[in-house]
C-alpha cells in the first residue's frame, strides 16, 4: 500500500526558506513525482514535477525559487522553497504517478494543470508567510 507523508511546513517571514519532504512507503517512486499546492478558496495547483531520469519541471512563475528533488535511497521527495513570499501560503501536497499518465501531462502542457493525472497523494503540509 502506497503512503506519502509530508514534512517540513511551518509559519515563516516574507523571505525566508522552507525545505518540504514527502517520505514514501510501500513502494519506490517511479514515473514522475510532483509537489502541488492549494491555497484556501483556490484550486489545487502543480508546483513542481520530477522525473525517474531526474529531470525537473517548474510551473513557469515559479521557476527560480523552487527547487524539487528526490533522494531514491530514501525514497524520499523534496522541495526546497526560498525567498518565501505571503503568496506561496496554502496546503503543500507530494504526489506520485505511477502509471505514466501525469508525466505525460506534464511533458505535454507543464505541471501546473495535472492534478488529475497523478494517483497518489499525501495528507499535505502547511506554509504560511507572514510578517
Amino acid at each position: 500500500q502506497v503512503q506519502l507523508v509530508e514534512t517540513g511546513g511551518g509559519s515563516v517571514e516574507p523571505g525566508g526558506s522552507l525545505t518540504l519532504s514527502c517520505k514514501r512507503s510501500g513502494s519506490a517512486f517511479s514515473w514522475c513525482a510532483g509537489w502541488f499546492r492549494q491555497a484556501t478558496g483556490k484550486e489545487r495547483e502543480g508546483v513542481a514535477a520530477i522525473d525517474s531520469d531526474g529531470k525537473t519541471y517548474y510551473a513557469d512563475s515559479l521557476q527560480g525559487r523552487f527547487t524539487i528533488s528526490l533522494d531514491n535511497a530514501a525514497n524520499t521527495l523534496y522541495l526546497q522553497i526560498t525567498n518565501l513570499k505571503p503568496e506561496d501560503t496554502a496546503m503543500y501536497y507530494c504526489a506520485a504517478d505511477d502509471t505514466g499518465l501525469g508525466l505525460a501531462a506534464v511533458r505535454a502542457g507543464g505541471v501546473r494543470s495535472t492534478v488529475q493525472k497523478f494517483g497518489y497523494w499525501g495528507q499535505g503540509t502547511q506554509v504560511t508567510v507572514s510578517s
